[in-house]
């Protein structure tokens, strides 16, 4: 998920060295280790709120607002050409804040908002004939500002608002048209979170629960679907130096995505917009910063990867709405020219 303005700026680097006194945990930070690309704008209007997903080589994203407008228009993305292609339209009604994800060579759209009402609806995309159909709807509550994510052969939605929070998961089986309902997120309830899958495990966190920012981190494995393990906190409460800034990590309506064995987590707002990005790193389950978002702050974007690269597209702030897009190459010395 115009009128963009960009303001790139050369930031100093940063170097903080965090010693650690009675733990073998330690954790360098560095405000300029990564680079940020422009790439070719969305070629739709500028929007917040919509969603993406990949299949194969192409990413796709669709839906979305514009502060007056909600979209249906779909477009496909080719990252190596660089260039937008439109696609079917959306045949749902027009909205924001759904969930998109992918099963195999198909990808779907569920639930939202209209301006109305909060939607359970359930949409698959098909490339090979550019073709959408209906499936079955949303089992759980209708809601918005869940997050949606694909392993193997299921689809997935947890958390989002349904006029409470909520953290009920929800797995739907393409090959049966059914959803079934696994146990819920072990830690709080939240909207506006984060979701990777790596490894073919789905990793949630952020967000926001009546208010405040959530900082528990989870993981999920569907091979063991009885249960979710928790993750180190995203926020300073251990004696240890290694989350001594982990404070700015936490926000909500982020960005997420994954290269090789590091997740991302990009833009969203925490009291202010911000453009900060930090890295993961899963087998350690420690977090770095990396160079921040090179373009304007912004909430309500969305992200993917697609052959091992990860970009960011579209978005808000509290004066415009977005259609550009970013890739971040973290093995990249950090240019303010591109």
């Amino acid at each position: 998920m115009k009128h963009v303005k960009y303001y790139f700026f050369l930031p100093v680097s940063i170097v903080l060295i965090l010693v650690s006194c009675a733990k073998s945990d330690s954790t360098v930070a560095s405000d300029s280790s990564g680079n940020w690309i422009k790439r070719s704008e969305f070629e739709g209007n500028a929007r917040t709120e919509a969603v993406s997903f990949v299949i194969g080589d192409t990413a796709y994203i669709g839906t979305g607002y514009d502060g007056t407008n909600r979209y249906v228009d779909f477009w496909a993305y080719d990252p190596i050409k660089n260039f937008w292609i439109q696609r079917a339209q959306f045949p749902g009604s027009a909205r924001n804040s759904a969930v998109g994800f992918s099963v195999g060579a198909k990808g779907y759209i569920a639930t939202g908002y209209d301006g109305l009402n909060r939607l359970s609806d359930n949409w698959e995309y098909n490339p090979a004939n550019n073709s959408w159909v209906r499936k079955a709807d949303f089992a759980g509550t209708p809601r918005y500002d869940a997050v949606g994510f694909g392993i193997n052969d299921k689809g997935y939605v947890s958390t989002g608002f349904d006029g409470g929070y909520t953290k009920d998961l929800w797995e739907f089986t393409p090959a049966t048209n059914t959803w079934v309902q696994r146990v819920s997120l072990g830690g709080s309830k939240r909207s506006g979170a984060v979701v990777w899958v790596y490894n073919n495990k789905a990793y949630v966190l952020t967000g926001i629960n009546n208010g405040q920012s959530v900082t528990d981190f989870w993981v999920y494995d569907p091979t063991n679907a009885s249960s979710w393990a928790q993750l180190r906190d995203i926020s300073n409460i251990s004696a240890d130096s290694y989350d001594d800034d982990y404070t700015d990590i936490v926000r909500s309506n982020a960005v997420g995505f994954v290269i090789g064995t590091k997740g991302y987590i990009a833009v969203g707002e925490n009291g202010t917009y911000t453009k900060k990005t930090w890295e993961y790193d899963f087998p350690t389950d420690l977090w770095v910063r990396k160079t921040p978002y090179e373009a304007t702050e912004r909430s309500g974007a969305v992200s993917f990867t697609v052959k091992g690269r990860g970009y960011v597209a579209c978005g808000k702030n509290s004066t415009y709405y977005f259609d550009d897009i970013a890739e971040f190459r973290p093995d990249l010395t950090y240019d303010a020219n591109d």
